[in-house]
């Protein structure tokens, strides 16, 4: 009972002062403490013949059991395991009956009964196993589709997210018509339901049968981009890329992610971002830096060899690999103009701390190889001088 209870708040008196769990053998010493019989032994075990509680020396090391202690604990957690089984078994009921309902209700009636269920199975473990195996995912999966609301979307792809699905599952939400409403909903619903249908997209992604051309989306790209640029809920950054990440994985959708201008979009947001936030989007960018395009989209952007500079210290060294990644590209790209903007913004200097520290051996080859790039349309001594090298090769 004490297992599958978990319960944080338990009596004080019903807690064993040396392991702070609650007590199923209390056993009291000649002090009056009382404590878990196998714990206590272990304390003399250990050479230790005071009370643990109030360090008296023990004149007596005998313990006794504590009848009263015990039935007082028993009949508490009885009580508390009691109730819970029957609230369990009545979310158990109510999620099946709220299952049955939906095979019949429509309008608002229909989308009551599932803001109930989402509600339901969003707070009780028994209430998702219920829904999975009652059928449930079927029934909700099929009211998806081209005609469906979207107060019914919403309230279906929450539900969803809380559930297990199996392949089935996934493969019948893979229809293009049901994929399409969830890219609808991700343009035009709340903060909570765009996060939703970006993690739902996600997963299905993740199966094998899954289509490129389901993601091949202008509208699916825009709303990502849209998610990840909001000033208001920042909780929507990190789902928004990490689905765009999965996205850049296919190659055939990267050059509509560049036709949609999330190049500058992602690299002015760069020095706002989280670690994580910004490891997924350094991997876009270099993704994307595969591409002509993407590569002419980089450093048509004002501030991408800046921030790219920005991040060569200081941050996860797979941070650092991505931005001399992406700055290699560019500066390839347009020998003539992009070293020396990097010189003047400091680039140099920082080239030459990558390569003195102790990082990966690639990257301090890739420095080398940008800072001889970099040095290409100076003269030695001139280049130490407009790059303040001075100081750093000291």
């Amino acid at each position: 009972m004490i297992e599958e209870l978990d319960l944080s708040e338990v009596p004080s008196v019903f807690v064993c002062p040396i392991s702070l769990e609650p007590m199923q053998d209390p056993v009291t010493l000649c002090t009056g403490q009382t404590y878990e019989r196998p714990n206590i032994l272990k304390w003399f075990s250990l050479g230790h013949y005071t009370c643990p509680t109030t360090m008296q020396e023990l004149w007596d090391d005998s313990v006794t059991p504590n009848k009263t202690l015990y039935h007082l604990i028993y009949s508490w957690f009885s009580q508390k395991y009691l109730l819970a089984r029957k609230r369990a078994e009545d979310v158990q009921g109510r999620a099946a009956e709220l299952i049955e309902s939906l095979k019949k209700v429509k309008g608002q009636t229909r989308v009551q009964a599932l803001k109930e269920l989402h509600q339901v199975v969003a707070a009780h473990a028994t209430a998702r196993k219920t829904v999975v195996d009652e059928g449930g995912v079927a029934v909700i999966s099929s009211l998806l589709g081209p005609f469906t609301s979207h107060a019914v979307g919403s309230e279906v792809i929450g539900i969803l997210m809380n559930l297990t699905l199996d392949s089935e599952a996934k493969s019948d939400l893979m229809q293009p018509a049901k994929i399409s409403l969830m890219v609808d909903i991700l343009n035009e619903g709340s903060i909570e339901t765009r996060i939703n249908c970006t993690r739902l997209i996600e997963k299905l992604m993740e199966e094998k049968d899954f289509r490129t051309e389901l993601i091949s989306s202008h509208s699916l790209l825009v709303g990502l981009m849209r998610l990840v640029k909001g000033k208001r809920h920042t909780n929507g950054i990190l789902p928004g890329l990490s689905l765009l990440r999965s996205i850049c994985l296919h190659e055939e959708v990267r050059s509509l992610i560049v036709t949609i201008g999330a190049v500058p979009q992602l690299v002015e947001l760069l020095p706002s971002l989280d670690p994580d936030c910004l490891e997924l989007a350094l991997f876009i960018l270099d993704s994307l830096s595969s591409l002509p395009q993407g590569r002419v989209a980089l450093k048509d952007s004002p501030n991408t060899i800046l921030n790219m500079s920005q991040l060569l210290m200081g941050v996860p060294e797979i941070c650092t690999q991505y931005a001399l990644s992406i700055l290699c590209s560019v500066c390839k790209l347009a020998p003539e103009e992009c070293p020396s903007l990097a010189v003047n913004v400091g680039l140099a200097a920082k080239l030459l701390l990558v390569i003195q520290s102790g990082c990966n051996p690639v990257l301090k080859q890739q420095s080398a190889e940008l800072l001889k790039l970099c040095s290409l349309n100076y003269m030695d001594s001139m280049f130490i001088s407009k790059c303040k090298l001075i100081k750093t090769i000291q």
